[in-house]
C-alpha cells in the first residue's frame, strides 16, 4: 500500500510532458509485448486499442483552440493520429508489422524527453 500511495503522489506532481512521456512509454511497451507475442490475440487487440485511444485523445486536444501548441504542430499531431488509426486497421486486418507504430511512438518520446 505505501508504494501505491507514493506512485499516486508522484503522478500528481509530474508535469504534463513527463506524464505524456510515461504514457507513451507504457503504450509502446504494450505494442512491443504484442510484437514479441507474435502480433496475435488479446495482447495485440489491447495494445492497438490503447495506442489508438492515446492518439485520438491527442488529436482531440489539438483541435481545441485553447491548445497552446503552435497550429502547425497541432496539425501534424492530428495528421499522425489519422495515420495511426489507418495503419492500426491494417495491422489488425492484414497483419502488417507493428514496427512503424512503435517507431512513431519512440520518436514522440524522444521529442518529449528532449524538450
Amino acid at each position: 500500500m505505501p508504494v501505491a500511495a507514493y506512485q499516486k503522489a508522484q503522478r500528481a506532481a509530474e508535469n504534463p510532458r513527463s506524464a505524456e512521456y510515461r504514457l507513451f512509454g507504457q503504450v509502446t511497451g504494450a505494442l512491443m509485448d504484442a510484437k514479441s507475442a507474435g502480433s496475435k490475440g488479446p495482447s495485440l487487440i489491447d495494445a492497438i486499442d490503447w495506442n489508438r485511444r492515446l492518439w485520438s485523445t491527442l488529436a482531440v486536444d489539438c483541435m481545441d483552440e485553447g491548445n497552446k501548441l503552435p497550429k502547425e504542430l497541432r496539425a501534424q499531431i492530428i495528421s499522425l493520429s489519422l495515420w495511426v488509426t489507418k495503419y492500426s486497421s491494417q495491422v489488425m486486418q492484414d497483419g502488417v508489422s507493428l514496427e512503424p507504430l512503435i517507431d512513431i511512438n519512440r520518436t514522440i518520446m524522444q521529442g518529449l524527453k528532449a524538450a
